[in-house]
This record gives structure tokens, sequence and C-alpha cells, in this order.
């Protein structure tokens, strides 16, 4: 039976992926290092994997100012060797790209839009997403996600988002799989600011508030992203 194969299976999206579909592939770390392409060529022999969800990734915006390397390697070369892997063997790919790649000066962002990062993180993710499109049977997904609680004490109030519930971008993804979307697609809900999404989302309404300046590396104002396309193919409306 044809397989799909799950990298990043230990993270926050990676264990809702475990939820929705757990006949999955889902290798750690050390059975599938997207920085080791022999490694991952040896993982994949005598398996049936007609998928690959690349969602591995170096995701923190201040831990890649401090250490770009490690970004460079994971973000982009790791994406890099995914896609070597997929285009030879023939197995469509799945990268989950982020909103960051996005300038984030104008918000509602369609798929078709411009792209210029602002921080280094954005700019390894973009970079991932490069190397991506050069393999013809890709899904590109454009989300950002947090957990099904908010788990911080404050949460920006000059910064918008199209941001949900990993559970439900979980969801999604998948059923645009289902349906063999093809191309990129912005995942995610309405616009609104972190600090809106956080009240919604947190056990705790005391949300307290904090702004873009209160924190030394460079976020963007506005990445929220239209998701007419998403809704549009799903029938679905958040």
């Amino acid at each position: 039976m044809k397989k799909i194969l799950f990298t990043g299976g230990s993270g926050l999206l990676g264990g809702e992926f475990r939820k929705i579909f757990p006949e999955g592939l889902f290798p750690s770390h050390a059975e599938f290092d997207i920085a080791d392409y022999g490694a991952m060529e040896k993982y994949l022999k005598d398996k049936s994997v007609s998928m690959i969800v690349h969602s591995a990734a170096f995701i923190s915006p201040p831990k890649i100012d401090r250490d770009p390397l490690r970004a460079l390697e994971t973000n982009i070369g790791g994406t890099v060797n995914v896609t070597k892997l997929c285009m030879k063997h023939k197995i469509k790919m799945v990268y989950i790209s982020s909103d960051y790649i996005f300038k984030g000066d104008k918000g509602i962002y369609k798929e078709e839009d411009p792209v210029y990062p602002i921080n280094k993180y954005g700019w390894s993710k973009l970079g991932g997403e490069c190397a991506a499109r050069m393999h013809d049977n890709v899904l590109i997904i454009r989300t950002t996600f947090g957990p099904d609680i908010f788990p911080y004490k404050q949460a920006f109030v000059d910064q918008w988002t199209s941001r949900e519930k990993v559970s439900v971008v979980a969801d999604i993804i998948f059923k645009l799989i289902k349906k063999n979307a093809r191309g990129v697609y912005h995942v995610g809900g309405e616009r609104k600011t972190v600090f809106e999404y956080a009240k919604k989302v947190s056990r705790d309404k005391k949300i307290g508030k904090i702004r873009r300046k209160d924190v030394p590396f460079k976020i963007p104002r506005d990445t929220s992203l239209n998701c007419a396309k998403q809704n549009k193919l799903l029938k679905i409306k958040i």
C-alpha cells in the first residue's frame, strides 16, 4: 500500500498529522535526517512512499537571528534534499511554508502577490519554497498556526495575522491533500491581531498586550492571508 511520509513528526503540526493519519510514516530525526540525503535514501528503500509532507523546520525568528547557519542547513538545505528525493523517486511533495515570506506592509496577501521577507526566518522559508517549486508535483502551503490553547501571557496588538489553531490548520491541509491539490495555497482564517487570536483560544482571558517595538527582533506588521482559494476548493469559510 502506498504510504505518506511526514517530516517534523515530533513538532506541533506533525503531532496533529499523527492524530489525523496514524497510518502514515513518521520517522525520527535519526531515521530520516533531512540534512543527510544518504540517510533519507536508505530509509526510503523498500517503502512504497507516494507523498512526503515536509513540515520539519527551524522556526524561531530570534533564535534564527542568532544561529542563521542552522536555518540555512535545515530550512533551505534540508528542503533541497527533500525536493531532490521527491524528484528522483517521483513522489508528490507537500511543503509547509510560512506567511512570513511576505513583507507585511499591506496584509490579505494572495498566492500570486510578491514576496519579500523582513527577517531571516522568512528568508529561510522562502529559500525552501524556491527549492520546492523546482518539483512539478508539489503542493505549497503558506500558513501560520499555534497550539490549540494559547501558551503565552502576552500577545501583539499591532501584528495582524490569519493564524488558527494547529488542529484547524492540520485538518484543512489534509483536506487539500485528499483533494489532490497542487500549486500554492494559503491556509488560515480571517484577518485579526495576534491579541484577538490569543483571546479566542486562551483559557486565561487576561492576556497582556505587547507591541512589536517591545521585542529585539523584526516582526512583520501584517502577514494576513487571502484564503479564498482554500475556501473555494473545500467549500468552507473560517
